[in-house]
């Protein structure tokens, strides 16, 4: 019996009658980012970004892969729209960048702002609802060379950037996240150096995170002002964390580990503070912050985008924090991490708990890295139909147990550049051939597009 449920969560894509799914109002729709997609990264004025030096950097990609051609979707738009209408969804969520918007002295260029505004035109003429974020990780390089978001006038010279962008596209936008995974930014940019620019200190983590906060708290009252027809947002990862360990230093760990990766970003937003035991966690790495900053930070959103991935499993290291310890003999997907559906249950169960101002929620991103190929130009992705399968449903018994949760948005539309990964880890529901730029639906993406006609024919 359990064979053959698995058998079919690789093989439909037919959500239970009464799940949220089958609800019209109910958002599909697919994602991807500007860095990872694009390329043209030297054309009609775009300036670098912190992602062109850091993926130039030997050593810091995978086979020292960068997104200067990536999906070449600057040129290939029109194509890429027409399939992605072909989908049936609802909506598409996309990234500006900031690069090629933006002079290094801050005036527009009009030959990016020109792009997105085909683009979005073009979106619409379609049908499509436009969800856009301002910052999904390529901070202009200029700005990294004073200090990034490490220096609070970076969060200024973003909502300058909210504010022009805003003015140029309004009315073509149906709904604005200002930052995407605030999280990775500070921690993966500014901690950890995995990610662009590459800096590894806790304190300049933490200071670059009140820097985006404050920054799209900023922005908020930009994009309100400039496009009051429009949502206005803000997208944050959240992760999973457990323990194996029984002790009550074990179970402590695991929720430090949810408290740094997910209230360090929920709290301010939504209760104007930061947890206090963060500090505990990183002793004297306390932000510098100003009288009325986190009122800034904390002003009401419309929604709140969710990404979800993985769970992390973690133990005490025997002092005030953790170390992760894998499981074993666990489902994992081509990035290695776990596919636990039922972390994203529980998270958005426990928001719902412990945020009484809690926003609408949208899963602005969930998916699965899986080494795909083509095969008689076909592609059979069935751990990827698995996969949605599994949390769709995840996310049905959320809505089931009082959630609000509005929509979902498949990462990613087409595989891309993935990082400091390259191009090896594939998550689109659409194929890339990166040498011919042919694109080719997988399976996930068909069985997709057969669930949304049904239902629109109800």
């Amino acid at each position: 019996m359990v064979v053959e449920a698995s058998i079919a969560l690789e093989e439909t894509f037919s959500p239970p009658a009464d799940s949220v799914l089958w609800n019209k109002d109910f958002l599909m729709g697919a994602a991807t980012a500007a860095y990872q997609i694009e390329g043209a990264v030297a054309e009609d004025g775009r300036i670098p970004s912190i992602w062109d030096t850091f993926s130039a950097t030997p050593g810091k990609t995978l086979s020292g892969d960068t997104g200067a051609v990536a999906c070449d979707h600057y040129h290939r738009w029109e194509q890429d729209v027409e399939l992605l209408a072909s989908l049936n969804v609802g909506a598409y969520r996309l990234s500006i960048s900031w690069p090629r918007v933006m002079t290094a002295d801050g005036q527009p260029n009009q030959k990016g702002i020109a792009f997105y505004r085909k683009l979005l035109t073009a979106l619409r003429a379609k049908g499509l609802k436009t969800y856009v974020t301002l910052y999904h990780w390529d901070l202009p390089q200029h700005l990294e060379d004073k200090g990034g978001w490490v220096n609070r006038d970076t969060a200024y010279r973003f909502a300058e950037y909210a504010d022009m962008i805003s003015r140029e596209l309004a009315g073509l936008v149906d709904s604005w996240a200002t930052l995407n995974e605030p999280w990775c930014s500070a921690m993966h940019g500014y901690g950890t150096g995995h990610h662009a620019p590459g800096k590894q200190d806790v304190v300049f983590a933490t200071q670059a995170m009140h820097h985006l906060l404050l920054g799209h708290g900023l922005a908020v009252a930009h994009l309100r002002a400039n496009d009051p027809a429009a949502q206005v947002g803000i997208v944050t990862n959240v992760g999973r964390g457990t323990s194996t360990g029984t002790g009550d230093a074990d179970q402590r760990a695991a929720w430090l580990f949810e408290l740094q990766h997910n209230n360090w970003i929920l709290d301010p937003l939504l209760k104007k503070s930061y947890p206090s035991a963060l500090w505990e966690l990183w002793p004297g790495a306390q932000p510098m912050m100003l009288d009325g900053d986190m009122d800034i930070i904390g002003r009401q959103l419309d929604f709140l985008g969710i990404n979800y991935y993985f769970r992390t499993n973690v133990v005490s290291d025997g002092k005030h924090g953790y170390i992760e310890v894998d499981l074993e003999n666990v489902e994992r997907t081509q990035m290695g991490w776990e596919v636990y559906p039922d972390g994203l249950r529980h998270l958005l169960i426990g928001f719902h708990r412990d945020y009484p101002n809690l926003p609408p929620i949208y899963i602005t991103e969930n998916g699965t890295a899986s080494d795909d190929k083509v095969v008689d130009n076909e592609v059979n992705d069935k751990n990827r139909i698995s996969f949605l399968n599994r949390h769709l449903a995840a996310v049905d018994q959320a809505v089931k147990a009082g959630v609000d949760v509005r929509g979902y948005f498949i990462w990613s539309l087409m595989d891309n550049f993935e990082w400091a990964f390259g191009y090896v880890r594939r998550f689109g529901i659409i194929h890339v051939d990166y040498a011919t730029q042919k694109r080719t639906l997988k399976r996930s993406a068909k069985l997709v597009a057969d669930f949304l006609a049904k239902r629109d024919a109800k």
